[in-house]
């Protein structure tokens, strides 16, 4: 099998890589949503105009530059890449709120266009389904609090909704992520080194071999392994609930004659969870695992038995809701396995085959969970963002821009 190659740096990935057509406006927005916070939109529109806008959004990324833009723009969409109020900054991210980000930047489209497509990439696949999930419920029927249970009342907001959806390179949920590549071995949440032997996944007694060489799991270490992931991720869930009891708890006495100072400030202090080794999913390793064309290593790079153990990774530093609300495979709503039944646009699912962090039985599970009556679906060689270039990502972009065309 040709394996496909990797991008060579993790944290310029998302940016285009060529410029917009010539003549093409670029307009700034400020994007103030129902509770008065600010989300930032950079709309791009042919020379000609547009009749169909193009909606890119992720829960934190910048997508002011996504790849998207070109391709779409030069096939005559409108694109608005949005950036939410918690941009590059997960720590405090709820994403029952930042559906009201989703919202203010559909509104401002509504404003000019007659159509709206989402298009959902990595973390903004689950985040838009659960966007729509909410949008397309029935009166009454929307959340009314946050995975901590505060709470947020989503039937008091207007959730204007989209015309369609494109999923690229769309993973099922953030916690859905998380829950597969946290490391099941870490015995302590307060010590990094703390290890379970029998659960190292990079344990060579496990079935680890140092590249070039290869690694194979046995699947009975593979079932107590994924147990264990689960395991450790209801285990950082209870330490969430617990410190959001207290807030809670503090926070009533405040609210109640009696409350003292330390009451007042225990409801408002965080307690911050740090969750220690999240690059430890087998299948960066083990490539007969979910095979694809995919190369060796995880997004960050092609050593996750070092990186697990540094600072980089998903979910490392995160508030109790934060975590309940986003990385927690346990607790978080914005899970498309959840929330696609109740998502019944017109749908395109496209997935990069040599992708090194969502793989094919992510993709198939995002299809069969979908409520679309039909989903169409399109693979291209690439990594997970689109390189390399041309074979991928404008492949990619053409295939969508295609698509919406073909809308009746």
């Amino acid at each position: 099998m040709t394996r496909v190659g990797r991008y060579d740096n993790p944290y310029a990935v998302a940016e285009w890589h060529r410029d917009p057509p010539a003549g093409t406006r670029c307009e700034p927005l400020i994007l103030e949503t129902a509770d008065r916070a600010i989300a930032h939109g950079w709309l791009y529109e042919p020379a000609g105009g547009a009749r169909t806008a193009v909606m890119v959004m992720h829960p934190r990324a910048n997508f002011s530059h996504h790849y998207v833009v070109p391709g779409l723009v030069e096939a005559g969409y409108a694109v608005l890449g949005v950036n939410s109020r918690w941009l590059n900054n997960d720590a405090t991210l709820l994403h029952e709120v930042v559906l009201l980000d989703v919202a203010a930047g559909v509104a401002a489209l509504r404003e000019r266009y007659e159509r709206v497509v989402f298009v959902g990439n990595s973390g903004g696949g689950s985040l838009l389904t659960f966007y729509l999930q909410q949008g397309l419920a029935p009166a009454g029927g929307r959340l009314t609090d946050t995975a901590a249970g505060d709470p947020f009342d989503l039937n008091r907001f207007d959730l204007p909704v989209a015309d369609a959806m494109v999923y690229l390179a769309a993973h099922v949920g953030e916690g859905h992520y998380l829950l597969h590549a946290i490391d099941a071995s870490v015995a302590d949440e307060g010590d990094p080194l703390s290890c379970d032997a029998p659960l190292d996944l990079y344990d060579p007694a496990n079935g680890f071999v140092e590249p070039p060489g290869d690694t194979r799991y046995d699947p009975a270490f593979l079932d107590r392994y994924r147990t264990g992931q689960r395991a450790r991720v209801a285990r950082v869930d209870g330490i969430a609930r617990e410190r959001v009891a207290r807030r809670q708890q503090a926070r009533q006495r405040w609210a109640a004659d009696g409350g003292t100072v330390s009451d007042r400030r225990a409801s408002i202090a965080t307690e911050f969870l740090t969750v220690y080794r999240t690059d430890a999913d087998p299948r960066y390793v083990d490539l007969s695992l979910d095979p694809s064309k995919r190369d060796y290593g995880s997004l960050w790079g092609g050593r996750p038995d070092w990186i697990n153990y540094g600072a980089v990774g998903f979910g490392r530093v995160v508030s109790p809701e934060a975590w309940l609300s986003t990385w927690s495979g346990l607790s978080s709503r914005a899970s498309i396995e959840h929330t696609g039944k109740d998502m019944t646009l017109p749908a395109l699912v496209v997935s990069y085959s040599g992708d090194h962090g969502i793989f094919p039985s992510d993709t198939d599970l995002i299809v069969s969970s979908l409520g679309a009556s039909a989903v169409d679906r399109v693979e291209v060689d690439a990594d997970h963002y689109g390189f390399p270039a041309d074979a991928g990502r404008d492949r990619a972009v053409a295939a969508i821009a295609g698509w919406i065309g073909a809308l009746p």
